[in-house]
């Protein structure tokens, strides 16, 4: 009797703790999406855009013309839209970080990093992982634009080098330099979002998978976006699932995991958890559901534009309202 005892209270521990760890606020939309607005349209024609100009070929350190031809072509969309591009070369000039920042009214506000890494994986030209979240970022660059001077948070928008192998988690990565720059300068953000592989989406049952053991707490249809984080930033992802859902009309789930769970912590929000700062991914869950992923075949056709469109107004519209 004993034994049974533990084990009971070992499994009703360890459900708990589950729990706790995945439960985030707000209902998920479901059922059909609604109809997609003229805006919506010409949104995904401009993130469509994005994407064929920055990752229709392979763009990294083994590839240096197209890498360049990336950075170029992020700081000259940036610079259009009005914003003062601040580049940060590193690993001996064959890397460059990108920043514009949206400054806020009052000086001593608290800030927050919206990141995406350009640089795409190998011989793949990276089309959703990551011309998706680039392109997305470029966007909210672009809809967010009115509100400089005058926004709630400092929000810095960041375009990271080097997330890719070989440079992922180590000195080289973009995002750890930018990361731990700002610590050394006494600018810590106070949150960190990472954009990541956020366009390829499936009706299909089936066609979601996870890593053990959060398959059983999660839908198996690839329909929705995902906000995940390691434990120590539970906060941060209960609070942007709860705005996300507030006023996006699009799918989401969301929670965290231990960092040893395959997949957690595969992206730029890991480097900011190396400086101590709350930070998350919000990603279609890449390799969980894209075959693609890190091949040659990861190619603008593979993108669904529109449903991207949809979730960069839901980000928008989250970050119009984050405080």
């Amino acid at each position: 009797m004993i034994v049974i005892a533990v084990l009971a209270a070992l499994l009703l521990g360890g459900f708990v703790a589950l729990h706790w760890m995945t439960s985030v606020p707000g209902d998920p939309w479901v059922g059909p999406l609604p109809s997609l607005r003229p805006a919506e349209r010409d949104l995904a024609q401009r993130l469509r855009s994005h994407v064929v100009a920055i990752a229709s070929e392979p763009h990294n350190t083994f590839y240096p013309v197209a890498y360049a031809e990336a950075a170029t072509y992020i700081e000259r969309t940036l610079t259009a839209e009005g914003y003062k591009v601040a580049r940060q070369t590193f690993d001996a000039g064959t890397a460059t970080n990108l920043e514009a920042v949206i400054e806020p009214q009052a000086t001593n506000a608290t800030t927050l990093v919206v990141g995406a890494h350009y640089d795409s994986a190998g011989y793949a030209p990276g089309a959703n992982d990551n011309g998706t979240g680039t392109a997305a970022l470029l966007e909210l660059a672009r809809m967010l634009s009115d509100l400089r001077g005058r926004a709630k948070v400092r929000i810095r928008l960041a375009f990271f080098a080097n997330e890719e192998p070989p440079h992922f988690k180590t000195s080289r990565m973009g995002s750890l330099v930018y990361a731990k720059a700002l610590t050394d300068k006494g600018l810590t953000p106070d949150a960190m979002l990472s954009l990541e592989t956020l366009g390829f989406y499936s009706d299909e049952a089936g066609s979601q998978h996870y890593p053990f053991p959060l398959g059983v707490l999660y839908p198996d249809t690839a329909n929705f976006v995902a906000f995940v984080g390691t434990v120590s930033s539970r906060s941060l992802v209960q609070r942007a699932v709860g705005s996300f859902r507030s006023v996006a009309q699009f799918p989401s789930v969301g929670g965290t995991a231990p960092g040893f769970v395959q997949g957690i912590d595969w992206s730029d929000h890991w480097s900011f958890g190396q400086t101590g700062v709350p930070s998350l991914m919000i990603t279609d869950t890449a390799p969980f559901r894209y075959r693609h992923y890190h091949t040659r075949m990861d190619t603008p056709d593979k993108v669904d534009f529109e449903r991207l469109a949809r979730v960069t107004t839901g980000l928008g519209r989250m970050l119009r309202g984050w405080r």
